[in-house]
């Protein structure tokens, strides 16, 4: 199994929407995150994703197969954010997205911190990141009564978290 990660351009819009509504439709259902949760955006927010300048989204493939997407953006030149990241519910569970983060994170070479976010109540990205080295910051945002979104912030140079 070959996972590799490849750019998507705007023929691709409809099929990474697909796929990101089908990855997030059971934690909306789960967290009725109505307002904030993947699932209710429009394939409009994908294209703008796809097309951001300083950014963009990047298809994981399993061999031929279309599987998930990440997306990247930088607010820095150095300082990257993974917002959002997805795969079908069934391929999840089988290593393919700590795979794609290290693809993407090897992609940009020149990242200083990488920075997502995650609902605190999904023990297994939690899990995922922090194996990555991603450490939990102090920030917390109470999406409702059942979801909290929590942030993780990864320094890739050690002296940076020194000072």
């Amino acid at each position: 199994m070959e996972i590799r990660l490849e750019k998507a351009v705007e023929a691709d819009a409809e099929a990474i929407f697909d796929i990101q509504v089908k990855a997030f439709i059971p934690l909306l259902h789960e967290y009725k995150d109505y307002d904030t949760n993947p699932a209710n955006e429009t394939i409009e927010r994908v294209l703008t994703r796809i097309n951001n300048p300083d950014g963009g989204f990047y298809k994981i493939q399993i061999d031929d197969d279309l599987v998930g997407a990440i997306c990247v953006f930088w607010r820095k030149e150095t300082q990257f954010w993974i917002s959002p990241m997805f795969i079908l519910p069934e391929y999840q569970g089988k290593g393919i997205a700590q795979k794609a983060i290290r693809l993407i994170e090897r992609l940009f070479p020149q990242a200083t911190t990488w920075e997502l976010r995650t609902i605190l109540q999904e023990e297994r990205n939690c899990y995922l990141y922090e194996k990555l080295g991603y450490k939990l910051e102090d920030w917390k945002h109470s999406l409702n009564e059942k979801a909290t979104l929590v942030h993780y912030k990864k320094y890739v140079h050690a002296s940076l978290v020194n000072g």
